[in-house]
């Protein structure tokens, strides 16, 4: 049986720090690996550095002839900075400002805090790893290097969900459209063969369509870009499309409509052609409410005299990933996907500090006799 451990705030609050206060976009994650792989093995926990690309590496923390049920995974790489002299650890109030504070800083902080909390009361967690992955935030390939090398049936994704643990998950669609035109002077410009005239007209009607067949769908025009063309009409346009939608959406019926409605709208006179992708289709998933992974939750909010309110995460995340290799993936980490990607991120200093005291129930109830 497992035995009790404490959740050291001071001591997380150091390293919560320290992680916010260097800078690490994705793609340029090797100071805070470097940082963390020498902080936990100062700590005595067993780390393993294992490359993603050249010069980057995920971080594995898994015990000796351990055969993990459940892994907790956090990302340490964040968006780019809005201000590159600005982006640093500042608490005010309780509320931590900084990038990646929300996303997800304060989440892998806690997971730490709680894996060390565990062994230091004399216990190896034996059925659980920690792994902290770079890349979430672009193309998710530190996940997909971690997935060459484990598979386990369970996870916990610290993503930020308030500590609502969430067993459903939003599906994903990437849509790149690109519109082209004729090039002609400024003042002699036309809806015909206008490139950026006719990708805003496709825009507001998939945005119209979306409303109406797909109300719960969550749609973002993420990039618009046309050449620069100085005094003259641009002879191309492209668009960047983000769609999250609710789990059982049938992603391969949709991609479908989507191709027809920008057929219509683009094809014939209206532009001189078009190109369209889809460069992510990621589905979404819905768990049962039993299982080994639900059933620890249930113990654990149950253990810390906390509500269990199970809910669905609205975002893209490596948990689609997870699901794909048939692991069964819980998202449940501290702060508000609201704040994530702002330009003034913060988290609750005591929402990291509960959610590190969950993550340590967890470890109990996982290892309990």
């Amino acid at each position: 049986m497992s035995r009790p451990g404490n959740i050291q705030d001071s001591r997380l609050k150091d390293l919560f720090r320290d992680m916010v206060d260097i800078y690490s976009p994705s793609g340029k994650e090797e100071e805070i690996v470097e940082f963390l792989a020498e902080w936990l093995r100062n700590a005595g926990l067993p780390v393993t550095l294992r490359e993603v690309t050249e010069d980057r590496y995920n971080i594995e923390v898994v015990w000796p002839n351990a055969q993990p049920d459940v892994a907790f995974l956090g990302h340490v790489d964040t968006v780019a900075a809005f201000d590159i002299e600005r982006y640093e650890f500042d608490e005010r109030e309780g509320q931590v400002y900084g990038l990646g504070t929300a996303d997800m800083k304060g989440g892998c902080a806690a997971l730490i805090e709680a894996f060390l909390s565990y062994v230091e009361a004399g216990n190896e967690p034996q059925r659980a790893g920690l792994f902290l992955v770079v890349g979430e935030e672009e193309s998710g390939d530190g996940t997909s290097a971690l997935l060459d090398d484990w598979r386990y049936p369970w996870a916990v994704v610290a993503e930020p969900t308030s500590l609502i643990p969430c067993l459903s998950h939003y599906g994903y669609v990437e849509m790149l459209v690109r519109a082209f035109g004729t090039r002609r002077h400024a003042a002699q410009a036309g809806h015909e063969y206008n490139a950026i005239f006719n990708m805003l007209r496709m825009l507001l009607r998939l945005a119209e369509w979306i409303e109406k067949e797909y109300p719960e769908a969550i749609l973002n025009i993420r990039d618009l870009h046309s050449s620069e063309s100085g005094f003259a009409v641009p002879d191309r346009c492209a668009a960047w499309v983000d769609l999250h939608l609710p789990p059982q959406t049938p992603l391969d019926h949709l991609s479908e409509e989507l191709e027809k409605l920008i057929q219509d709208s683009l094809s014939g006179s209206a532009v001189t052609h078009y190109e369209m992708g889809f460069p992510t289709l990621a589905k979404g998933y819905e768990l049962p409410h039993e299982g080994l992974l639900p059933d620890l939750l249930a113990t654990a909010y149950r253990d810390l005299e906390w509500d269990f309110a199970p809910g669905s995460f609205h975002s893209h995340s490596d948990a689609n990933l997870l699901w794909n290799v048939d692991c069964k993936p819980v998202i449940l980490g501290p702060g508000q996907l609201a704040k994530a990607h702002t330009r003034d991120e913060s988290v609750s200093f005591e929402q990291v500090t509960r959610a590190a005291r969950l993550y340590l129930a967890i470890l109990r109830a996982l290892h309990r006799d």
